[in-house]
């Protein structure tokens, strides 16, 4: 048998025969159900507002505050869960100025109501807390508040809790399923410092030796996305006239870096181009569009993006593609803001969802490429990027105790996506489904259901099994093929039970499309010898029985 395989595929990435669940082998604890589930104590109670008061102490690395809560009560009901990560402390929590009694369980506070929740009324908590918040180590990957110092000596600080969650350094209802539909924010720092965070800045409260910015976000926003970044910041700023109007986009950096960044922020701009083409109006215009220099590579802070990518272009100066096309833009501006789009606009309401963040998200990056170079510019990008992908476990994680799938959710999930616009051979339909998806889902909260659905019914393919293959499993489909007696004999192979997907092909110089299957098939070839899969299709391809 002589094997052929196309040059798409990573070695190893066939080696897998069986369907892996990371389930299988994963071991949870009640902590990990605690913070991922909706049980019965977070699901009777809608977050409508927080307003957030903190005070950063770097000299002492410490915080205190409250947050005011404020819900619709849902279901009667006298349990309430609330989150904070040790070793933070909640010192009183109160409900119409009256002191309730609290447990601690690890990062979850169990709080006992005294007053009838009405099912419709409008109710709050104040929480007070305080403490030495959790230091990152490795952010954003590694979250909580990094503590550095600029090149002057001044205090240069940050929070970033993708992952670990906002818990880490706030008392909140910490669960991407239910976001709060507006936020103020009220941060105390020493003078000389400057508080950057989400929305707009209604006022600063000038004190003696301390400031008070106030922040206000009119949209939902999850919990992950709030941050702080508090610096010696120096500011300018553009406006841009975009599909809904006049979008303020400013921009937050070291005094130091300021000419740097007049000059390589332009790629904001060029995402906002790009990205309004392919998705939609940028979904904040209320909230404007702040670019933010942080002591950290970088994140998707809603209306507030952090960077620090050393100001250059590709990921810290690499491309991840191999191609040089990830040389033509800063990675972090690009990903980042992209975001906006899936992950702040269009969020998760599971964690085991995350590709929904991710994967689009990665694929924004090629789509960018598209807009400004060529859409074989984006196309190349994106299969250059499979040298990063592993094969390793399921995209998607498991449900109901905060757990992600594969980090191939990113590159493997671009490819995915790419696939799709292929299969579809029309690219302006393609291009109203994205715009679509942030239409349908404006500032909501969604599932991998969902987006699936929405996907197929638009166009009017059902992609299940599609879906389900590249998500759900690890193996990557292979195109097996023989000729015999003129015809051409295929199938795909490697893949889940009755899979099935189109696939486009060349034989002899003549593209045919294949609607293939795990069973055998056949076609009139005459003295064809050999089948060239387009390249977008992320799948392997076998010459067998030859």
């Amino acid at each position: 048998m002589n094997l052929k395989f196309t040059q798409y595929i990573l070695a190893g990435a066939l080696g897998s025969f069986l369907l892996l669940s990371s389930s299988a082998v994963a071991q949870y604890s009640r902590a990990d159900s605690l913070r991922g589930r909706i049980g019965p104590e977070r699901s009777w109670w809608d977050l409508k507002h927080y307003d957030l008061s903190v005070e950063i102490i770097p000299s002492k690395k410490y915080i205190k505050g409250s947050n005011k809560i404020s819900y619709k009560v849902v279901n009667e009901a006298k349990l309430l869960q609330l989150d904070l990560q040790e070793p933070l402390e909640v010192t009183s929590i109160t409900q119409g100025g009256e002191e309730l009694s609290f447990r601690r369980e690890g990062a979850v506070y169990w709080v006992t109501l005294t007053k009838k929740q009405v099912p419709g009324a409008l109710e709050a908590l104040v929480v007070k807390y305080e403490g030495i918040p959790k230091e990152a180590v490795r952010p954003p990957w590694d979250g909580g508040i990094t503590w550095q110092k600029d090149s002057k000596g001044l205090d240069f600080i940050a929070s970033s809790n993708q992952g670990i969650g906002s818990s880490i350094w706030w008392p909140v209802k910490d669960h991407p399923a239910d976001e709060v539909d507006s936020l103020d924010m009220h941060v105390t720092v020493p003078k000389g410092l400057m508080d950057i965070s989400n929305g707009r800045l209604v006022e600063i409260e000038v004190g003696k030796d301390r400031d008070t910015f106030h922040w206000k976000v009119i949209n939902p926003i999850n919990d992950y996305g709030v941050n702080i970044n508090i610096g010696n910041y120096v500011t300018f700023g553009e406006k841009y006239e975009g599909e809904k109007g006049t979008l303020d986009m400013d921009y937050f950096v070291l005094l130091e870096n300021l000419e740097k960044a007049k000059v390589h922020f332009q790629d904001a701009r060029r995402m906002m181009q790009a990205f309004e083409h392919w998705f939609g109006p940028y979904p904040f215009y209320e909230d404007g569009f702040k670019l933010v220099e942080a002591p950290y590579l970088g994140m998707e802070h809603q209306s507030s993006v952090t960077y620090g990518n050393g100001y250059q272009n590709g990921y810290r100066g690499r491309d991840l593609s191999g191609t040089g096309w990830g040389l033509k833009f800063d990675f972090i501006i690009i990903h980042e803001a992209g975001h906006e789009w899936f992950a702040n606009n269009i969020t998760y309401k599971d964690v085991a969802d995350m590709w929904i963040h991710e994967s689009f998200t990665n694929y924004s990056e090629s789509l960018f490429l598209d807009y400004h170079y060529g859409k074989e510019a984006g196309q190349a990008y994106v299969r250059g990027t499979r040298i990063n992908i592993l094969n390793d476990k399921p995209i998607i994680g498991d449900y109901g105790v905060n757990q992600r799938g594969s980090g191939d959710m990113y590159y493997k999930g671009g490819n995915l996506l790419n696939m799709l616009r292929q299969i579809l051979q029309d690219d302006a339909k393609w291009r109203q489904i994205l715009r679509g998806l942030n239409k349908e889902f404006y500032h909501q909260t969604v599932t991998t259901q969902q987006v699936e659905s929405y996907i197929s019914t638009q166009a009017g393919w059902n992609l299940g099994k599609v879906f389900d293959q590249y998500l759900r499993d690890v193996r990557i489909p292979i195109f097996e093929y023989y000729f015999q007696g003129g015809e051409l004999q295929y199938r795909w192979t490697n893949a889940l039970k009755d899979f099935e997907m189109p696939v486009d092909v060349w034989i002899n110089g003549k593209e045919v499309r294949l609607q293939t299957k795990t069973a055998w098939q056949k076609l009139e070839a005459g003295t064809a010898e050999e089948v060239v899969v387009d390249p977008d299709y992320y799948v392997g391809v076998l010459k067998s029985r030859e």
